[in-house]
Parts: structure tokens; sequence; C-alpha cells
């Protein structure tokens, strides 16, 4: 298992650099990624989240039998239409807000091997690549609200942040 980085950690605002070594390494770290992701019920999580300024994040949308690593992902095309849904992030734990986001995208990707992909999305996976694309980019979901949206969310993490400290404290 890995630590999630939470916000506030720099590391979540820097650009990832492009994998270029496919070992048992790189392997190794998927299957961490993976696991970690499970274990904290996300259906994605990307490199900067677990401290790693590589280019890469895996997926996992269960209902639909789909997980799979994205390595060196590049957003090809999106649709003209975008959707609004809720959208949480393991960074941010407890915090959900309305996001925008394009309702299909292709992306270009490496798996852990090396092996170029090309794969059209639409729904939770389009919507799950595009986040999980940002954190590749510096970005979070929060970054995507008005700045009043985002300061009340933010807000409501620290308050419940300290609430949780202060009930460990007093067990």
């Amino acid at each position: 298992m890995l630590d999630i980085v939470k916000v506030g950690d720099e590391v979540l605002r820097e650009k990832t650099e492009k994998v270029t070594v496919f070992d048992n390494s790189l392997k190794i770290l998927i299957d961490a990624m993976f696991e970690t992701m499970e274990e904290a019920e996300g259906v994605g999580l990307a490199g900067p989240q677990v401290g790693v300024l590589k280019s890469l994040f895996v997926i996992e949308i269960p209902g639909d039998n789909i997980k799979k690593a994205f390595i060196n992902p590049v957003i090809v095309e999106t649709s003209a239409e975008k959707t609004v849904n809720e959208e949480g992030c393991l960074s941010i734990p407890g915090q959900y807000a309305e996001v925008s986001r394009f309702s299909r995208v292709a992306v270009q990707a490496q798996d852990e091997t090396g092996r170029p992909f090309t794969l059209k999305a639409d729904g939770l996976l389009a919507r799950a690549i595009q986040h999980e694309y940002d954190h590749l980019e510096g970005r979070l979901f929060i970054d995507r609200l008005s700045e009043a949206d985002r300061e009340i969310l933010l807000s409501r993490y620290e308050k419940e942040k300290n609430r949780k400290k202060k009930s460990r404290k007093r067990r």
C-alpha cells in the first residue's frame, strides 16, 4: 500500500515526467497503485497522488469490468458536448462537487509493457480519464470550480480534517 498525498502538498501541483523505462519496478508501482486505490474505494489514482511525478494513472470501474493502467497518456479527441456530474478525489477525501467535463474522449497511452493503445471512452470512464489526466498536469478537480465554491469545499475539508484529529486525540 502507498500513502495518498493530500491537498496542500506541493507534489499535487507539479507536472509529471514521461515514463521511459518499462521494467519490473513500474509493474510493482502500478500493482501498488491499484491496491491503494481499491483500499481507498476510488476509481482512479495518478502518480502524483502517491508522490510519484511520472505520467501514469490507473483506473478501475468494477461495474464496467474496466481495470487499466494509462502510461504517458494524451487526450487526442474530445466531444463537443459536456456533462456535469459530481466528482471527488482521494487527495481531498470526503469532499464532492459538480464538475463539467467532456462527455466523450479518446486517449492514446501505453500499457505497462510500453505497448501503445488508443481508447475511446464515455460516461464514468471518460470522466475518470479527464480527472486523472488533470493530476498529471498539476491540476485538481477543485481548479475547475468557481473560486467561491473552491474556498467553501476546502474550508469544509479543513474543518472535517481538524474534527477527525481532535477525535483521535480523545481516544
